[in-house]
């Protein structure tokens, strides 16, 4: 875990209670890897983390995905789980709306319009 998040080599003989928001986060991640899953679910990654706090943790998944592991991402914060995510659900009181390949939800103008903060026909 420590080439993942080195940080946390830093903070080894520190308690988790007294780290910052991102490095729990980081260390919440870490335990969950050490047991070699091969499903890892993550709720709300971006809660009150700090952009580059959640800049570091979106890169730390996609590789944590690429060495094998898969990840179920439930994120209210859409741009992110979009930049993470390669399929998405988006769920509208307790339904599933749409599925699909993040690029292409990405494009949806309901999904930008409603989720992404882009008016409908704007390109970004």
């Amino acid at each position: 875990m420590y080439t993942i998040f080195p940080i946390l080599a830093k903070r080894a003989n520190q308690g988790a209670t007294t780290m910052s928001g991102g490095e729990q986060q980081m260390c919440a991640i870490g335990r969950g890897i050490m047991a070699r899953p091969k499903l890892l679910l993550i709720d709300e990654l971006s809660l009150g983390l700090s952009p580059k706090a959640l800049e570091l943790l979106a890169e730390s998944l996609v590789r944590i995905n690429q060495e094998g592991v898969s990840i179920l991402l439930v994120e209210q914060d859409v741009m992110t789980a979009f930049e993470i995510a390669s399929h998405a659900y988006v769920i509208e009181s307790g339904r599933v709306r749409l599925s699909g390949d993040t690029r292409t939800l990405s494009q949806d103008p309901m999904v930008r319009s409603a989720y992404m903060g882009f008016q409908t026909g704007v390109s970004a």
